[in-house]
């Protein structure tokens, strides 16, 4: 192993303490002896864990995230003269590309969406024709910027074989093992079968049929719902809902200690729409029930069903009585949720864990550093 080398992870989009960019790529560097710089939205520089935050400011909207908060990370990025600069957003390219002519350090673009496809789905930037030319472009763009960088991370397979093969590795979102398990359930008491979802409240991850399906389940289970909602017109509409009497909202729950309320579930929820960026995506959520031996009820996409057909249900998205049905399904038939929970706690331990996929990661910064 190469040692004090100087890392620097540069992320404008994203908060600090991003799951995957901190707690798992940061934290496990980190531990692996290197000298790690986070700079990223926080509103203080501290150190945590080992990594060096330096804050960024919370841009008041998207033009000052791209003007000002890009400019200020740049000449951050640029004082600190690092080995290697790993960066996790698309609009950073431009700055990856600026650094790499500038400084003789290794580039590393952290793909964590296929920003084309999802492009098609931007109603902000115009009408159908409009998004399919500005996704055109920013393709070439991308393609062409990969190039001249050293290395490409993908978030998923998926997104691996849009990018060179040479210089490409998928770096999946697994859960940390460890952390998991050492979290204790919460001691809430419920007098009936839980079901969960945590994570983003969105309308195309399919919050609203998940609720609408919690009427034909109806006081057979409680559905806790974890998470932030993406806006107040949303939840309200939610709320409005008849199956919204079987919901138990809890909020945000910081990362670690949402798995204390995850541990008391029964079933786990990921109802995701069909569109680009979620069909073929590998929610983390998804690992995270498995770790927890819960049995998943989830969207009937045919990867998804590649991937998790050992430890799911599968269900039309938009089909809440279809939802219902797999649910009920479950909660009629524990002995059957046991053995899905059961297949699934064991492909974490066997193959889906952070703990197995960060020697990836390792291995890419001691090929760099080898250079």
């Amino acid at each position: 192993m190469i040692t004090n080398k100087k890392i620097c992870i540069l992320t404008s989009v994203h908060p600090a303490f991003d799951t995957r960019i901190f707690h798992k790529e940061a934290e496990t560097l980190a531990k692996a002896d290197y000298d790690v710089i986070l700079i990223g939205q926080h509103n203080k520089n501290e150190i945590v864990d080992g990594v060096k935050i330096i804050a960024l400011p919370t841009p008041k909207n998207r033009f000052e995230r791209i003007t000002k908060v890009l400019g200020m990370l740049f000449s951050l990025a640029l004082k600190e003269s690092a080995n290697i600069y790993h960066f996790h957003d698309p609009e950073l390219i431009p700055v990856g590309l600026l650094l790499k002519l500038l400084i003789p350090s290794s580039i590393i673009y952290d793909v964590h969406e296929d920003v084309s496809e999802g492009i098609l789905t931007k109603e902000w930037l115009g009408n159908v024709n409009m998004r399919k030319i500005v996704s055109v472009f920013f393709h070439i763009f991308e393609q062409f910027s990969v190039k001249l960088l050293n290395r490409v991370i993908a978030a998923t397979p998926h997104i691996e074989k849009k990018f060179p093969k040479s210089k490409t590795i998928a770096l999946r979102n697994l859960p940390i093992l460890e952390l998991i398990d050492n979290v204790k359930a919460t001691d809430c008491k419920n007098d009936k079968p839980v079901i969960i979802y945590a994570g983003g409240l969105a309308r195309i991850r399919g919050i609203k049929e998940i609720i609408e399906a919690m009427e034909f389940v109806k006081d057979k289970a409680q559905l806790l719902l974890l998470g932030e909602w993406e806006s107040e017109d949303f939840m309200e509409e939610c709320e409005s809902l008849e199956g919204w009497k079987y919901i138990k909202y809890l909020g945000f729950v910081p990362f670690g200690k949402h798995y204390s309320f995850v541990k008391i579930a029964n079933i786990g929820m990921v109802n995701f729409f069909p569109l680009p960026n979620q069909e073929d995506a590998l929610p983390t959520k998804c690992f995270e029930y498995m770790a927890c031996s819960l049995p998943i009820v989830m969207s009937d996409f045919s990867y998804w069903q590649k991937v998790f057909g050992e430890c799911a249900l599968f269900a039309n998205p938009y089909d809440v009585e279809d939802i219902a049905e797999k649910v009920l399904h479950l909660l009629d038939n524990p002995d059957k949720g046991k053995e899905l929970g059961k297949k699934g706690r064991q492909l974490i331990e066997e193959k889906y864990s952070w703990e197995a996929e960060q020697r990836k990661l390792l291995d890419i910064y001691e090929e760099e550093l080898a250079k």
